[in-house]
């Protein structure tokens, strides 16, 4: 990335803010419920003032966006850091297996997949509030459709094309879909993040329908 496009110093207390600000949210709405807990409960409880967190947030919802953005931005920039002769369904496939990996390369836990195991039980905790509140599927939602985007230009950017042909815009709705039924149905179920039932086998499982694409 280059030195210019590195984020401020501000910019990254922002980040950490609303980062701070969503840990805070998901575990009110894990241990009180998202009924009971108000923007100010969390705003308190996260040490900041209510208009600090109306300053990042519009509701109380939206405050928990940025640990369903961090999944979404950890998918896209394993896409762009796959092996640069890999063709676009095998690049997916290995950024799948990075992004939503629930163990390291030997079996070892380092710091970045215990962050994020606990980021996949985050999501998956609010998924399953998500079935009572509109207001929070719409949230999941919303993440999705930008995580598309995202990833089309990811895309774009490893095939070099000029501009994103039709079967790029496929190759992204189909893996971001693929990427979401995947960590919603682990979400549904009690099985671990690893192995056959975790998110990153279902979605590798689901993948596979970029196979049948005509690539040249």
């Amino acid at each position: 990335m280059p030195a210019s496009s590195q984020p401020s110093l501000t910019e990254r207390r922002k980040a950490e803010t609303r980062l701070h600000i969503a840990r805070t949210a998901a575990s009110l709405f894990a241990a009180d419920g998202l009924r009971a807990t108000r923007a100010e409960d969390i705003a308190r409880a996260a040490g900041v003032a209510p208009r600090t967190f109306y300053r990042y947030f519009a509701t109380k919802e939206e405050a928990v966006a940025p640990l369903f953005a961090a999944g979404a931005q950890q998918w896209a920039e394993a896409v762009r850091a796959a092996p640069k002769g890999l063709a676009v369904p095998d690049a997916l496939r290995y950024a799948v297996t990075r992004a939503l990996a629930a163990e390291g390369a030997e079996g070892a836990e380092s710091a970045e997949v215990v962050e994020s195991l606990e980021s996949l039980e985050w999501v998956r905790s609010l998924l399953r509030l998500s079935g009572g509140s509109p207001a929070l599927r719409a949230v999941w939602a919303a993440t999705c459709h930008a995580s598309e985007e995202t990833l089309l230009a990811v895309l774009v950017e490893r095939t070099s094309a000029a501009d994103p042909s039709p079967e790029l815009r496929l190759a992204a709705g189909v893996a971001s879909a693929a990427v979401r039924v995947a960590v919603e149905s682990w979400a549904a179920g009690d099985a671990p993040a690893a192995g056959a039932g975790g998110p990153a086998a279902l979605a590798a499982r689901c993948l596979g329908a970029l196979d049948e694409f005509p690539w040249p």
